[in-house]
């Protein structure tokens, strides 16, 4: 195995996870499933809450969460030091000269690796047979750039060969050029041709947008070097290497809270990762001895008895002796530790402290709480191509959609990644949010975003059409986070993709109880995450300003009037009133739902008028 580039690990969950492709400095690759990763560099995360949603859909056999493996320090210098990273392979297998245009794979021998193990980004493909060379450095290879792939989440090569022949039996041998004739590079401009019988096509005729004039999809999962027996229903589709609609994650993510409120519980929750394989107290006392030898490590446990701390222990696999909140539920434990943080238990990595609401809004919301510490654990489920079937930011939702596996067998553990940083959590009053949306206005409002939604599934084929339909509340919550968090990042410090939404939104006669609430946090994997900027804008003066000067940027677009005329649709290409990139939409990083669900309208009165604003 050789080093062919760097990624940071976080990246691996958002953009360049398993299944995905990569666009080396010479080459593209494709990030390979988990049976090919060595575990034995990765460190385990702690996240028990999050582990048991995962187990609801992925099965009981899940029981670990791992940091994608990190070379040691040193590797860099080190020619002897072992290959440690993310297994890719070459993908596509076809590639192109980039001096005579020959076409070929990479296991036809007609082009060769050359490697570099101080430089592992001199690492390339090149064409020692180009007849267009003349002599020195054979000229570099690139990977092609077309591909394809369906709905179910298969990856293959483009089928060149019977695409230049269209569809009749191929020379053998069939020598391939790909060549462009433009400029712009434009698909009509791009030819193959195959040099034993003189057929050629343009690459144009490869996107007919008539689904039914689509190739058969042959049920390849690269990743997983599997081809599926009984082939796949669906038809594949050509797109483009590094288009955004090859790879979507499948994640799902959960806030670290304290379940313990005494010094000793919280201890054995932040080491149970050590703790947890424990079966007697005999062996407590043989970790006991250990945790006196590294007093710098875990000094607080030495002030407890063998016996407590066996205790504490047994108590914590127990749950406490507490009723537990469904698995899936992960928002609801969340949701009461923000309504009540006067009562709710510290940790290192949560910390909460209540301040009067925004000034001037003191009539709509409830209060405000600033998190002065917390830590998302978020995990790679799956993914799917061509299109995102969903958002799942709710366990309760995961039963939906199509999921490629990250395993040919049942997982065993996921990649995941975690962040540390600060927040803001916002709370309505659930009186004036149930009077405003039960305005006629609303309910109109409502049917819309219904109808949109039903389109939106039903386009994707997620049965039942109507199932998982947020409600206009959650239009108004996804509006005002988004709202905010644009206005924020002016001041806090932060970059807009580094500041993340948590919408806590649910009915009155749901289960759990009504939540109206919005979380802001830092979403950064590294120190910029922790630069205490935005916990300082929580202060009900500045928040106050910051929040009115949100609303006042709202009434006008540049987009207007066709962003402010704009309404829900039902062609399930989208689901959105009044919102555009120019005022609402928020980097994917930052937004639970894609850009899906927002209306500035339901806000404040905009350039088409209007009665549906909560704030005016």
């Amino acid at each position: 195995m050789n080093e062919l580039g760097e990624i940071r690990p976080s990246q691996l969950i958002y953009t360049f996870g398993v299944g995905s492709l990569i666009d080396l400095p010479n080459m593209s690759a494709l990030v390979m499933g988990l049976d090919d990763w060595d575990t034995r560099y990765c460190s385990d995360i702690q996240e028990d809450r999050l582990i048991s949603a995962i187990q609801k859909r992925l099965g009981s056999q899940m029981s670990r969460l791992y940091l994608p493996p990190t070379k040691l320090d040193g590797a860099d210098n080190d020619p002897a030091a072992p290959a440690i990273g993310v297994p890719v392979a070459p993908f596509p297998r076809w590639m192109r000269c980039s001096l005579c245009d020959t076409l070929a794979t990479v296991q036809s021998g007609v082009f060769k690796l050359v490697q570099d193990s101080y430089r592992p980004d001199r690492t390339e493909y090149v064409h020692g047979g180009c007849l267009k060379s003349k002599g020195g450095k054979p000229p570099a290879v690139m990977s092609v750039r077309f591909l394809l792939a369906c709905r179910e989440g298969h990856l293959t090569d483009f089928p060149w060969l019977k695409f230049v022949h269209k569809g009749n039996v191929p020379c053998k041998p069939a020598t391939l050029t790909l060549r462009e004739y433009g400029a712009s590079g434009d698909a009509s401009d791009i030819v193959v041709k195959c040099h034993s019988c003189d057929a050629e096509r343009r690459m144009a005729d490869a996107f007919d947008s008539d689904p039914n004039t689509w190739f058969i999809c042959p049920g390849h999962h690269p990743h997983l070097r599997l081809i599926e027996p009984q082939g796949c229903s669906e038809r594949a589709k050509a797109i483009l290497l590094g288009s955004s609609n090859s790879w979507f994650p499948t994640a799902l993510s959960a806030l670290s809270i304290p379940r313990a409120a005494d010094k000793l519980g919280k201890l054995v929750e932040e080491q149970w990762g050590e703790l947890e394989d424990l079966d007697t107290i005999d062996e407590v006392h043989l970790i006991s001895k250990k945790l006196k030898k590294f007093q710098s490590l875990i000094p607080l446990f030495s002030e407890f008895k063998e016996t407590d701390i066996w205790d504490a222990i047994q108590a914590k696999r127990k749950g406490n002796g507490k009723q537990e909140t469904p698995a899936e539920d992960l928002k609801l434990p969340e949701w009461q530790m923000f309504s009540a943080p006067d009562s709710a238990a510290e940790s290192r990595d949560f910390k909460l402290r209540r301040v009067a609401p925004p000034k001037g809004f003191e009539r709509l919301f409830e209060d405000t709480v600033l998190v002065e510490r917390i830590r998302e654990v978020r995990a790679l489920l799956g993914f799917t191509r061509i299109e995102s079937n969903a958002d799942f930011e709710e366990a309760t939702m995961l039963k939906d959609g199509r999921l490629t596996p990250l395993r040919r067998e049942s997982p065993t553990w996921l990649p995941a990644s975690e962040v540390r940083g600060e927040g803001i959590f916002l709370r309505i009053r659930e009186k004036e949010l149930t009077d405003w949306a039960g305005k006629p206005e609303l309910l109109r409002l409502q049917k819309e975003f219904l109808d949109s939604h039903k389109a939106w599934r039903k386009l994707r084929k997620l049965e039942p059409f109507d199932e998982n339909f947020p409600g206009i509340r959650f239009v108004l919550l996804h509006s005002l986070a988004h709202a905010l968090m644009r206005q924020i990042v002016l001041d806090c410090g932060y970059t807009a993709a580094s500041v993340r939404e948590r919408l806590y939104s649910r009915q009155p006669g749901e289960a759990g109880g009504s939540m109206a609430g919005i979380l802001l946090y830092t979403a950064a994997p590294d120190s910029e995450g922790t630069l205490g900027g935005l916990v300082e804008l929580g202060d009900p003066l500045t928040l106050g300003r910051h929040l009115q000067q949100a609303l006042e940027s709202l009434r006008l677009c540049a987009s207007d009037p066709l962003c402010a005329e704009h309404r829900p649709d039902t062609t399930g290409r989208g689901i959105h009133g009044a919102c555009c990139h120019a005022c609402q939409f928020a980097p994917e990083t930052s937004c639970e739902r894609g850009n899906r669900y927002l209306d500035r309208s339901v806000l404040v009165k905009t350039f088409s008028g209007g009665s549906t604003c909560f704030f005016d």
